[in-house]
């Protein structure tokens, strides 16, 4: 760029003063520091486009990277997996043979069905100790409406 000293500028301002004259100065000084200003957010919000257009570029790159990386794995995860079914296959049809032997020998041996274990849903079993939830008052035990009321009924006195 352009070094301008304190010097040079006393230099340039005295030029001004005997060309311009003193009375066409002050709006000619304006005039100039607000296109200086101009030309100085113009600059700025080029280099800023610039500089957004560059990291747009390098994030281009980095996505298209991790694709390529995604890309990979995904096929090679889909290789391992169309492997594994061979193999399950060629196992099951192994056993299915053997199995289909033992099947007509013992009866016994069938698996039984899933049952879902029936859980309470109104009953609280968290990971929360038994001390902790009868101190802060928490209800581990289903009870209806009016076996709440009868057991904090006040007693009658005699």
């Amino acid at each position: 760029m352009i070094d301008i000293g304190l010097s040079k500028m006393a230099l340039i301002g005295a030029v001004a003063l005997i060309v311009i004259g003193p009375e066409k100065l002050p709006r000619v000084a304006r005039t100039v520091g607000t296109l200086l200003g101009k030309a100085q957010r113009y600059v700025s919000d080029v280099k800023a486009e610039v500089n957004r257009s560059m990291e747009l570029d390098e994030l281009r790159k980095m996505k298209d990277s991790v694709e390529n990386a995604a890309r990979d794995v995904e096929q090679s995860i889909q290789t391992t997996a169309s492997d594994f079914e061979k193999d399950w296959a060629d196992a099951t049809r192994m056993a299915d043979g053997s199995a289909d032997n033992a099947l007509a020998h013992d009866a016994s041996s069938v698996t039984p069905a899933y049952k879902h274990p029936g859980k309470n849903w109104r009953l609280k079993r968290g990971a929360v100790p038994q001390w902790y939830k009868a101190r802060a008052g928490v209800r581990t035990r289903a009870q209806s409406g009016a076996a709440r009321v009868a057991r904090f009924r006040p007693k009658r006195f005699h």
